[in-house]
């Protein structure tokens, strides 16, 4: 017997790395899985996922439509359509273009956006009524690190951070349905991560100094998408039954749960401020101690505006 014996789940983005570790996940613990994947990244390709999970004795299918505001609605009436019902949504999809903010593509700015964040935006809104006629159901988000500020990828730290907000709205508006919304930033050497560290080595040094990153030396083992699978498994499972709006890093063996914002300090002042009075009042009872970690004046070559 697996915990998801009778469920089905949505994995997008399931054709390799992480998405492919999910999928086998549920798949391994009874579920019937919906492998998305529209084979639009070297090697990913939903029907051999599909095909492993059914190798294994389990229960899948492949869909290859695009998680996108045009897509979203398909992939669910597909899941409908094959096994009746939908349990969970797991939000994998994922698109980055890389480099300068001030050279990004508008094309790659804008198709990382539209899969990221407004393609996780599409399938949540296609699921839920899915999730409610079951009586509830649980929806899990891709986030990412990058969130906090990442050189070279503007428009996918953007979207990542973007679906935290989209994760904290979704489980306020839908909870009282029972479905449950939550997000993950996970930490895993990937097809993609690959890729990225490829053809981005002139960041590298950019992103240790202004984020404190490790950029290399990550051990495949250490930090494979299996390290993350289960834990999204337990997360769309009964016993976490009362989590919900809540971010996790999931990094090799560790899970840390984030802390949600709250304020840090605060002045007032009746009638409003003037900048005299700022000038006076905000460096010593609101910013006092920051530092602009981001202006590197140790580092003059990477000071100087690249005109090429």
């Amino acid at each position: 017997m697996g915990r998801f014996d009778g469920k089905v789940v949505i994995v997008t983005g399931a054709g390799r790395g992480i998405g492919r570790a999910h999928a086998l996940a549920f798949g391994a613990e009874g579920a019937a899985v919906v492998v998305n994947d529209p084979a639009d990244r070297p090697g990913s390709d939903a029907a051999s996922v599909a095909a492993e999970i059914a190798a294994a004795g389990g229960t899948a299918v492949a869909d290859t439509g695009s998680a996108t505001l045009e897509g979203a609605e398909a992939i669910i009436a597909h899941a409908l359509d094959t096994f009746g019902r939908v349990d969970a949504l797991v939000n994998n999809a994922t698109a980055f273009g890389n480099g300068d903010l001030w050279r990004l593509a508008p094309a790659d700015w804008e198709r990382t956006i539209a899969v990221n964040l407004s393609g996780y935006f599409a399938m949540i809104r296609a699921v839920v009524p899915a999730l409610a006629r079951v009586g509830g159901g649980a929806i899990v988000n891709t986030s990412s690190q990058s969130g906090f500020g990442h050189p070279s990828l503007v428009a996918y730290a953007t979207a990542k951070e973007g679906v935290i907000g989209l994760t904290r709205t979704t489980a306020k508006e839908v909870g009282r349905f029972g479905i449950r919304c939550n997000a993950i930033r996970p930490v895993a050497i990937t097809p993609g991560v690959i890729e990225y560290h490829g053809r981005a080595n002139e960041w590298l040094e950019l992103m240790d100094l202004t984020m404190g990153a490790r950029t290399g030396g990550l051990d495949p083992e250490k930090f494979s998408p299996a390290k993350i699978a289960p834990f999204v498994v337990w997360l769309c499972s009964a016993a976490a039954h009362d989590v919900n709006g809540r971010t996790f890093l999931v990094m090799g063996d560790r899970i840390t749960l984030l802390t949600e914002p709250e304020p840090a300090a605060a002045i007032q002042q009746r009638g409003g401020w003037t900048l005299d009075a700022l000038d006076e009042i905000a460096p010593h009872d609101l910013v006092a101690g920051l530092e602009n970690p981001y202006r590197l004046d140790g580092h003059p070559d990477l000071q100087t505006f690249p005109e090429e």
